[in-house]
């Protein structure tokens, strides 16, 4: 037993010890299947606070020989397989329980505890030799002698293969970001590790924990052998991403938490293989002090969301805006160098946001957006504290036009609407009611903390152009808006009337106050105009 070889399971019975554990040991089912076959290197990058250290700890309790972690796992999924799969996953069980020669270390603690970050890689290098001098000293005879040189002696005199377990991976991009030296030698050492013709000698199996996926130099990853899942390409290891929707509905009835409401603070993660997913640290910090709160931002301040935000890059700033508002943008993620440096459009810096879980991502798609309330509260707070200041008008723009609307001021909504217009709109596409409604929707951006937007419902009698239904801890009313165009914002009125919209919304369960908002464009006098009622017969029929 070891400090970086074959390592106790004290971390693992720790997170166990708590009482919140959510299995996740189909994991360890997936390594147990790809150990020792050409499929046997996998790096599973995802945001921070997404349980990677909890799986890094899991797998170097489950494997090492070090640990005697049998009842650790009895009552767990690994232990306790599907019946069609029962013998085939008890039989690998049975084979690797304990049974593996673990190297596991984590990046962030010889960063941390190095004098220099230029040492970080020797460091490493001497404290893990040292612990394999003291339990093979027949194989480590040169003091300067490579990591993987030692490895493949060992393996040669002795037969036994070692499982390399890397936690934060990826730190030293994330820490030097600008020291390419020291990012190439690191890639140079991991090369040795997990790179060329003698690695199978003495490697049974890697897995590789970080924020980014692996380094492009180029168009070629410096690591062509790892098998690869990222927040973009999760593939076969999605649910382990972060919370499914079951996992997260199990935990909200045991704790007696609002489901409705954990998703809209945590949800917004979607993969195509398994539907939502949840963001594990603030859903466990939720149930634990009963609370609903942004617990995930609160790990990391905002500043580094803010330094993304803050580049000028084209089409950046209308992103963002339309992101705020609820709607998606189209990306390409091919050109990104999976470093947070070699940023050189808007769509590298939204690929990184991807990575860093600030976004959600589509891939058949190929669109992003702002996932939760959490999320969105951290943007909200970049954008106030930036220097992007036509950010900060925006926003501030949208809360007066939402806070005009409350008070039914539809004169002064009107005004900030063309004010929307004219700062987003170009007078050439400005030329439908389907570009007005675009208009709208950036105007309401604030409305997303309030509400939940909906377009073009189909009511029965015709549809509701835009419709804001407010959440369940939100005492404004609800807004339903209709749209004209070179018509007038009376008619608009009017039409919600006519085709009695007003009762569609009822079925929605909602009981609270309805305003009716009729906005229209002229470009005969190239003015927005608008009209607020509130609807009575509605207030009515509820006492």
């Amino acid at each position: 037993m070891g400090i970086y070889l074959n390592p106790p399971s004290d971390g693992f019975a720790d997170i166990l010890r708590d009482g919140f554990y959510v299995d996740k040991t189909g994991l360890i089912t997936y390594i147990n299947q790809v150990m020792g076959t050409s499929r046997k290197l996998t790096c599973f990058s995802r945001p921070r606070r997404f349980g990677k250290s909890y799986a890094a700890q899991m797998l170097a309790a489950y494997y090492s020989k070090g640990a005697d972690s049998r009842q650790l796992f009895h009552n767990l999924r690994v232990s306790n397989p599907p019946e069609g799969e029962k013998d085939r996953e008890l039989a690998d069980h049975e084979q690797y329980l304990n049974k593996c020669d673990v190297l596991f270390w984590d990046m962030t603690w010889f960063i941390s505890n190095a004098e220099n970050i230029e040492d970080t890689i020797r460091n490493l290098r001497i404290r893990v030799l040292e612990e394999l001098k003291a339990e093979f000293p027949d194989y480590v005879k040169r003091e300067k002698a490579s990591l993987p040189e030692v490895l493949l002696n060992i393996s040669a005199g002795t037969g036994r293969k070692f499982f390399i377990i890397i936690d934060e991976w990826d730190a030293l991009f994330r820490e030097a970001k600008e020291q390419t030296d020291l990012q190439k030698t690191y890639i140079q050492f991991l090369r040795g590790l997990f790179k060329g013709s003698q690695v199978s000698r003495f490697l049974k199996g890697a897995y590789m924990t970080g924020i980014l996926p692996i380094k492009k130099y180029g168009t070629q990853s410096a690591l062509t052998d790892f098998c690869e899942y990222t927040m973009l390409e999760p593939g076969v290891l999605a649910e382990y991403v972060g919370f499914t929707e079951d996992e997260v509905r199990t935990l909200c009835h045991k704790y007696d938490m609002d489901f409705e409401e954990t998703r809209r603070w945590y949800d917004g993660y979607s993969f195509s293989r398994i539907g939502d997913v949840y963001n594990p640290n603030s859903v466990m910090k939720a149930v634990i002090n009963q609370r609903f709160s942004d617990y995930w931002t609160q790990t990391e301040t905002y500043e580094s969301l803010m330094l993304y935000i803050d580049l000028n890059f084209d089409g950046l700033k209308d992103a963002v805006l339309r992101m705020l508002g609820g709607n998606q943008r189209k990306i390409d993620t091919g050109a990104f160098q999976n470093d947070m440096t070699s940023m050189k459009n808007r769509d590298d810096v939204l690929t990184l946001l991807v990575h860093l879980g600030y976004l959600a991502y589509n891939g058949d798609r190929k669109s992003v957006w702002i996932p939760n309330q959490e999320i969105r509260e951290e943007f909200l707070r970049a954008i106030k504290n930036g220097r992007r200041k036509e950010l900060v008008k925006a926003v501030e723009l949208s809360d007066r036009i939402l806070d005009a609307t409350i008070r039914m001021d539809g004169d002064a909504v009107a005004e900030m609407i063309s004010e929307v217009h004219m700062a987003n709109t170009s007078p050439k596409s400005y030329n439908n009611e389907q570009a007005l409604r675009s208009v709208v929707i950036m105007a309401y951006l604030s409305s997303m903390d309030h509400y939940i937007r909906f377009e073009e419902l189909t009511s029965g009698r015709g549809y509701i152009d835009i419709l804001f239904l407010p959440h369940k801890t939100s005492k404004k009313p609800a807004l339903l808006i209709e749209l004209k165009w070179n018509k007038s914002a009376k008619k608009a009125i009017t039409q919600i009337g006519d085709k009695d919209y007003a009762s569609f919304v009822r079925k929605f369960g909602h009981d609270q106050d309805l305003l009716l908002v009729g906005i229209n464009y002229s470009e005969k006098t190239c003015r927005h105009t608008c009209k607020i009622e509130r609807y009575k017969k509605y207030q009515k029929e509820r006492n």
